[in-house]
């Protein structure tokens, strides 16, 4: 009886202490108890939607007037609301707070205020995603990440959209509807269907140099935090005396590029679905803030002329020894979000968001998504998408008022047209702007010299090309005729060698799967049979019978489809 009290006597302590003494708690996992700490006391009254404090006798609706019952009422009438519709890509993301340095003179290139005056420092949000899993998926999947930052800077908020990955699959702003379908689920299996990858890829092979970096070990790096980033696009900047430089932005991270294999993801996503997330979490919450270095690739107009490639073309690299490269900056993330939905899942990222001093890219892939990126935010979180608040400026002063909350204060009573003699809102006039503004004509001939260079000098090393072929084989096991046959001869076309190798690592991977299914394909049992009659299964033309197992033979026509 006296170990029993004892051992009662300890519990109470263990849970009455907030040290929990001898236990070794994540950032994530003591969130909570982080919340208590920093609230000795409750934060105050619990109130219902309309402010009106909650009567502790309303947290009960069992045997009571439920419909005089406001809480009642308020909790079951916006439960339903509760989510917005998810991104048809980067559905599933977490983010994160801090701030971008500069730390080297770049007004040579742009006089865009957030670049210039080293030690300058702008405040900024970053959104982390992978792009083709749902909400609720893994962070570990062999695919492209995202980095978003919104920059939060004195002429207007600068949103740059990165990729993992340093080259598009595409150029055509018109493809990324069947992209998106033929990277995503089948329409009626719901599953993902490398069938529908490759044969998008072999009748557009644009992308297979995306689909090269993506199998390789850039394909899944060791959480967010050890990731490079690139915004893919040539952008075009300005200097304050109106000439143009090309380049090519990349935030390299601080903590060094690290990947991981598929063996070892499979590994961590077999215990862990969040380990990005949850690394990212931790990480700055220990005050081990993570950073990247933003540089770019910088080339004239009178380099471009030179080039024997299309600088502008965004299913390539730049060739080594046609830019140069200049520092600019040090990204760094120092605060946690404090809700995911207001900060995270709100938050906007356009790429049509610039400002004076960067006029942005000019090829035909950005034209178009300076469309259709505002034309999907406004569908998921509203046309006043700018007046959240992780999403409001600095500085904001519009004619564009009214709509769909929030408004904020909708411009109050100023004169909401444009021209006014009432002194509303005026324009400036932008002297260094460019006069002129570089036009692109791009081509649609496929060039699978990328594909074919980044196989013999972007991999490294043996032991990284034979991971690729590896993965490269896994994903061309469940790939269907014809379009096997046309991957092939796409690899072939590229390069002797990887289809080669391929082929046998196919070989491999095919016999490999078609050991795991029988291993584990169930040995069918056949059912005892009871008819319910003595003549033995129904005929399909005794109605009476069939009609009583409930086998109705009704067809259905689908000629309307």
């Amino acid at each position: 009886m006296k170990s029993i009290l004892v051992y009662l006597l300890f519990i109470i302590i263990h849970v009455k202490s907030d040290d929990y003494v001898n236990v070794t708690y994540q950032p994530a996992q003591r969130q909570l108890l982080d919340f208590k700490k920093e609230h000795p006391h409750p934060i105050g009254l619990w109130t219902k939607n309309a402010g009106d404090p909650v009567d502790i006798r309303d947290t009960v609706s069992i045997n009571s007037d439920q419909f005089n019952n406001q809480l009642f009422i308020d909790n079951f009438s916006t439960n339903d609301g509760e989510r917005i519709p998810e991104r048809v890509v980067h559905a599933k993301g977490t983010g994160a707070f801090g701030y971008f340095e500069v730390t080297h003179d770049v007004s040579k290139y742009t006089y865009a205020d957030v670049f210039n005056g080293e030690g300058k420092k702008t405040p900024l949000v970053v959104r982390f995603s992978p792009a083709l899993q749902n909400m609720g998926g893994t962070d570990l999947g062999r695919e492209p990440r995202g980095l978003s930052v919104k920059f939060y800077t004195k002429e207007g908020n600068l949103d740059i959209l990165c990729l993992s990955i340093p080259v598009y699959l595409y150029r055509d702003p018109l493809a990324f509807l069947d992209v998106a379908h033929a990277l995503k689920r089948n329409p009626q299996t719901g599953l993902i269907d490398f069938t529908t990858v490759y044969d998008r890829v072999v009748l557009r092979p644009t992308g297979i140099h995306f689909l090269f970096w993506s199998l390789s070990d850039y394909g899944i790096p060791n959480g967010y935090r050890m990731m490079d980033a690139f915004p893919i696009h040539t952008f075009e900047l300005a200097n304050k005396h109106g000439e143009t430089h090309y380049v090519r932005f990349n935030f390299r991270t601080e903590q060094g590029f690290t990947p991981l294999t598929t063996p070892q993801a499979a590994a961590i996503q077999a215990v862990d679905l969040d380990y990005f997330t949850r690394d990212l979490y931790n990480a700055i919450d220990s005050g081990d803030y993570p950073a990247w270095k933003l540089e770019m690739d910088v080339m004239t107009a009178h380099d471009i002329q030179k080039l024997d490639y299309n600088p502008f073309d965004v299913t390539r690299l730049w060739k080594n020894g046609t830019f140069h490269t200049v520092p600019i900056g040090r990204l760094v993330l120092n605060k946690n979000v404090e809700n995911q939905f207001r900060d995270v899942e709100q938050a906007v990222y356009n790429p049509g968001h610039l400002v004076p001093g960067i006029p942005g890219p000019v090829d035909s892939l950005f034209r178009g998504r300076r469309v259709f990126y505002r034309d999907t935010q406004n569908y998921r979180v509203g046309r006043n998408n700018n007046k959240i608040l992780v999403n409001m400026p600095l500085y904001q002063k519009t004619y564009i008022r009214d709509g769909t909350p929030p408004t904020r204060l909708n411009m109050k009573n100023a004169p909401n047209y444009y021209p006014n003699s009432f002194h509303g809102p005026v324009p400036y006039v932008d002297e260094h702007r460019p006069w002129k503004k570089l036009q692109v004509l791009e081509g649609n001939a496929v060039d699978l010299e990328p594909a074919w260079y980044f196989y013999n000098h972007i991999l490294e090393d043996e032991a990284h090309r034979q991971r690729f072929i590896t993965n490269l084989a896994m994903t061309l096991a469940p790939v269907t005729p014809p379009v096997i046959q046309k991957a092939f001869k796409m690899l072939h076309l590229i390069d002797e060698d990887l289809a080669k190798r391929t082929r046998a690592a196919y070989e491999i991977a095919v016999a490999a799967a078609a050991a795991q299914q029988a291993a584990t394909t169930p040995v069918p049992v056949t059912p005892k049979r009871n008819y319910p009659t003595a003549d033995g299964p129904p005929k399909h033309n005794d109605t009476k019978s069939v009609y009583r197992l409930g086998f109705h033979h009704e067809h259905h026509s689908y000629e309307h489809y």
